[in-house]
C-alpha cells in the first residue's frame, strides 16, 4: 500500500522476535510461535508475518519447513553465519564496503586468530590440515585451490572457539571471493603462486603447533598482504 502500512506491520514482528531474543525467552534451537499465533497476539495480517518470517530467514536467524511434525515452522539458528555471508557480500558487490577496507578488516581479525591458537594449548588444528592435504591435490583450477584456501581460513577462526570472529571470517571470505578469484588471473605465474601459498599455509600451521605466537601473526599478515599484492599490483591491499 501506498501509506507503507504492510511495511510497518512485518516490522512490528520483527520487533518483537528481536525483543524475545534479547529477553531470552527465545535461544538457539527454539521454534517461533505459529503464524496464527503471531497474527493473534500482534494484531497484524499473516502476509506481514510471513514477510518477517521471510526476512529473518534471509539473515540467517531462523530457518523455516513447511508442513507439520517436529521440525516444521520456525526454528532460531544456533550459528547465524548465513545472514552476514549474504549481508557483507551484497554490501561489496553494491560497492557499500570497500574491498581495501574488506581485506583490512580481514587481517585484524586473521591475526588474532593466529596469536590466540599459537598461545593456546592442544588446540584443534583437524579441520585446517585437511585443508592443507587438500591444496596438495594436483591438476586443481584456481577456482578450487582458492576454495580450499577459504576452507583453511575458515577452519582457523572456528579453531578458536570464538563463534562471531568464525561467523565475520565466513562473511569476510565470502564477499571477496570472486574479487580473490579475479586476481589469480592476474598473477602471471599461477603454479609457482600456489607452490609459495602451500609454503606459507604450512608456516602458519608451523607457527601455530610451536607456540610461536609473534611468527604465527606474522605468517598469516605476509601471506594475505602477499597476495593482494601480487594479484593487484596497482593496488596493494595493505595500503
Amino acid at each position: 500500500m501506498v501509506d507503507g502500512t504492510p511495511a510497518r506491520a512485518w516490522r512490528v514482528v520483527l520487533e518483537r522476535i528481536e525483543s524475545d531474543l534479547l529477553a531470552g525467552k527465545l535461544g538457539p534451537g527454539d521454534r517461533l510461535p505459529s503464524e496464527r499465533d503471531l497474527v493473534a497476539q500482534l494484531g497484524v495480517g499473516r502476509s506481514s508475518v510471513r514477510e518477517a518470517l521471510r526476512v529473518l530467514e534471509v539473515m540467517g536467524l531462523i530457518r523455516t519447513a513447511t508442513g507439520s511434525g517436529p521440525n516444521a515452522g520456525a526454528i532460531v539458528v544456533a550459528r547465524p553465519t548465513g545472514g552476514m555471508q549474504a549481508l557483507l557480500r551484497l554490501q561489496v558487490a553494491a560497492q557499500g564496503f570497500d574491498i581495501a577496507d574488506v581485506v583490512s578488516t580481514r587481517l585484524l581479525l586473521e591475526e588474532w586468530v593466529a596469536g590466540q591458537l599459537a598461545g593456546t594449548p592442544d588446540v584443534d588444528l583437524a579441520n585446517a590440515r585437511e585443508a592443507l592435504r587438500a591444496m596438495d591435490a594436483a591438476g586443481l583450477t584456481p577456482a578450487d585451490f582458492l576454495a580450499l584456501d577459504a576452507q583453511f581460513h575458515v577452519a582457523l577462526a572456528e579453531a578458536s572457539g570464538n563463534d562471531v570472529v568464525a561467523a565475520m571470517m565466513a562473511g569476510l571470505r565470502s564477499s571477496i571471493e570472486d574479487y580473490v578469484l579475479q586476481g589469480a588471473s592476474r598473477i602471471p605465474d599461477w603454479e609457482d603462486a600456489v607452490e609459495r601459498l602451500r609454503a606459507e599455509h604450512r608456516a602458519i600451521v608451523s607457527a601455530i603447533d610451536d607456540d610461536r605466537v609473534d611468527d604465527a601473526r606474522t605468517a598469516i599478515h605476509d601471506h594475505i598482504t602477499g597476495y593482494y599484492a601480487s594479484a593487484n599490483p596497482v593496488r596493494p591491499a595493505s595500503t
